[in-house]
């Protein structure tokens, strides 16, 4: 069966049987639990489906929009909508200093870890400047594809001061669990956040067509003495990640 032919109403839109954008999101609903869509699969597009169905394109947005919101598919500009590939979603608080660790298992998801790099080196310039490091001194790296349930999250290389993590061998999962054994701990920190195109090499370790929008995340964290004890260079899926903050008015 073809998804237009899945689509024909006459098999499933009764008007008796609720609103209609909930028949519609049921129908689609179902095609991707049967398999007729696959993960990843394109679907059509909402004025196609409109005319497939007869119903308005009001209707069927709001349908897609119910799907969007769930998870269940996935909406790319200039490209259409998707069956989402089953990549968690993270709505991840702007608020709170947790780790990656720390967000996923409180999510009922499980970590695991690629390592690309973790060792003691010569500071690049960048590093001397955000850890305040002083000349002659190195710098320790671990820089690593974290995974949620099997999938490809993020790329994380973190730089600290030796004195702060004189083996990084010893980071086995959660970065910030190794740093409180040893009362370093981060106890705030400044983040920039910004809007990215996957480049190839990046996008290929997330599993992700190049050019795919991404999240550069760049952090400086601090112990409560105000040291700077971690400078960490992170690329986040753009699909897998909503970053929220909560506002406030002001006073004046």
């Amino acid at each position: 069966m073809t998804v237009e032919e899945f689509l024909t109403p006459a098999a499933w839109l009764d008007d008796a049987a609720g609103p209609r954008y909930v028949r519609l999101r049921q129908r689609i609903e179902d095609g991707i639990e049967t398999g007729l869509l696959p993960k990843s699969a394109p679907l059509p597009a909402e004025r196609e489906i409109a005319t497939l169905t007869g119903l308005s394109r009001v209707t069927v947005r709001r349908a897609m929009q119910d799907l969007v919101d769930r998870g269940i598919i996935v909406q790319r500009q200039g490209s259409g909508s998707f069956v989402a590939d089953g990549t968690p979603k993270v709505e991840q608080s702007l608020s709170q200093l947790t780790s990656f660790t720390e967000d996923m298992e409180r999510r009922g998801y499980d970590t695991s870890v690629e390592w690309l790099e973790r060792g003691l080196h010569t500071p690049s310039p960048e590093e001397v400047m955000a850890l305040a490091l002083t000349s002659g001194e190195a710098v320790a790296r671990i820089a690593r594809l974290r995974r949620a349930n099997g999938r490809p999250m993020a790329i994380e290389r973190a730089s600290l001061p030796v004195d702060i993590l004189p083996n990084p061998q010893a980071v086995q999962g959660s970065l910030y669990e190794v740093l409180e054994q040893s009362g370093s701990r981060p106890v705030r920190a400044l983040q920039r956040i910004s809007a990215i195109n996957l480049p190839e090499q990046e996008a290929q370790m997330l599993g992700v067509e190049p050019g795919m929008a991404g999240l550069s995340i760049v952090r400086t964290s601090y112990l409560r003495n105000r040291r700077v004890v971690e400078f960490t260079r992170s690329i986040y899926r753009g699909d897998a990640y909503d970053f929220v903050a909560e506002l406030r008015l002001g006073t004046t």
